[in-house]
């Protein structure tokens, strides 16, 4: 295939994938009440063999071919156009979670550290030790690759289980008119600690399946390194780019390329040393100084990343989304049980702990639903186990499934529950 023939097929890619996440979206926000990541999702799903493999097989293979070109008897290369796709998705997930580590206020959590610490802990403990108890009693059933010990995929199940939707949680808040009240504060408070917790547990889990105790020390110890690197010495040296954007009165080209060189080395150096590349950029947002400069960045970096790349991260999950997986009662009665344990480990746990807080019942639900939502996040999340060889497609087909039940029940339940108290 030659250049130009690459470039035909991967701007149809983009025609298709573009279209279909805008018309699913338009139509599950104004009939459904949906935020428009649900509707990408679905999209994603749709465009792959769950429904457009189904009615049009050949058509769907030749827009995004899966298939490996045979190099010779021994070797097969993967499609030249989907590896494009594939690594235009990557790129626009690490500047995602740049954005996302970016959004983290920590002065939420100084402020309302007792509260979010509650809500926080008793979503990812729940979830995280229900999860890990559910992949012990799977372990064995075709879901985990055979290579998986029992306790390294009880630690990806429970980091899976425990995983919030942050980005999700802010969007709602907004449409809501939530976002600066006590609630609002609460919730992000509490859901940006628990993503930092959940996304530090995947770099433990993906250090510990390393085939060597060399490779799985380097993993662990190089990531323990970075955090504490960019913590203690990288925000001092950051500090740098706020002083760029007071002089210059706005971010500028050149400070926005230094931004993306950072990014780039970061998420090399976590993907090198044997952890998820877009943790290292997740770290960085963290560290990054707040106020104008993040303001800045967050404006110039949002609105490609969510229209353009985000979505073609949003097919690539579709693509790995079999329905016609599940072709046993067996394997939807284990999709209902993990959605099951899904809602009551994170929503009735949350929902318990911001009682406990002190809220009352209704902003406790809120809470509660809330904080169950999982959205790209757990998309993320689940890919990261596909691609590294932890879950079979089955498993990961029944977690989107879960993915899509928790963030689709949020929207109408927070509505409802928003509204009543406003009556």
């Amino acid at each position: 295939m030659t250049n130009s023939e690459l470039l035909l097929e991967l701007l149809l890619q983009l025609t298709v994938i573009l279209s279909a996440c805008k018309l699913v979206s338009y139509f599950g926000k104004r009939y459904l009440g949906q935020t428009e990541v649900v509707g990408e999702m679905l999209a994603g799903i749709m465009l792959g063999p769950s429904l457009f493999g189904m009615i049009a097989p050949d058509l769907q293979q030749w827009l995004f071919p899966k298939s490996p070109i045979i190099a010779d008897a021994t070797h097969l290369l993967p499609n030249p156009s989907m590896s494009i796709l594939y690594a235009l998705s990557q790129i626009g997930l690490m500047i995602y979670m740049f954005l996302v580590g970016l959004d983290l206020n920590m002065d939420l959590l100084r402020n309302r550290a007792k509260s979010a610490g509650i809500v926080s802990i008793a979503g990812i403990l729940v979830p995280f030790s229900l999860g890990a108890i559910a992949a012990f009693g799977l372990h064995g059933k075709d879901l985990f690759s055979p290579n998986i010990t029992p306790w390294a995929a009880a630690l990806y199940m429970g980091a899976s289980m425990s995983i919030t939707a942050f980005p999700m949680l802010a969007r709602i808040l907004h449409e809501r008119g939530l976002i600066k009240t006590k609630l609002g504060t609460l919730v992000l408070a509490a859901g940006s600690l628990d993503d930092a917790i959940a996304w530090c547990l995947l770099a433990l889990v993906l250090a510990s399946i390393k085939s060597s105790i060399n490779v799985a020390f380097i993993a662990i110890g190089g990531t323990l390194a970075y955090v504490i690197f960019m913590w203690f010495f990288g925000q001092r040296l950051l500090r740098v780019f706020s002083y760029w954007t007071r002089r210059d009165g706005e971010v500028t080209i050149q400070t926005l390329t230094f931004v993306f060189i950072i990014m780039m080395v970061c998420a090399y150096y976590t993907d090198f040393v044997g952890v998820h590349a877009i943790f290292g950029a997740f770290v960085l947002g963290i560290v990054m100084p707040r106020g104008h400069f993040a303001e800045s960045v967050h404006k110039h970096l949002e609105y490609l990343t969510t229209s353009l790349l985000v979505p073609i991260f949003f097919v690539f999950s579709g693509l790995n989304t079999q329905l016609g997986l599940l072709n046993a009662p067996h394997l939807w009665a284990i999709a209902l049980l993990i959605i099951l344990i899904a809602v009551l480990g994170k929503g009735l746990a949350c929902t318990l702990a911001a009682k406990y807080s002190g809220e009352n019942w209704r902003n406790s639900m809120t809470v509660g639903a809330l904080m169950n939502t999982r959205g790209m996040m757990e998309l993320i999340i689940l890919n990261i186990g596909l691609e590294q060889g932890l879950i079979t497609p089955t498993l990961f087909t029944i977690m989107v499934i879960m993915a899509i039940v928790t963030t689709v029940m949020c929207s109408p339940l927070v509505t409802f529950l928003v509204d009543s108290s406003q009556q």
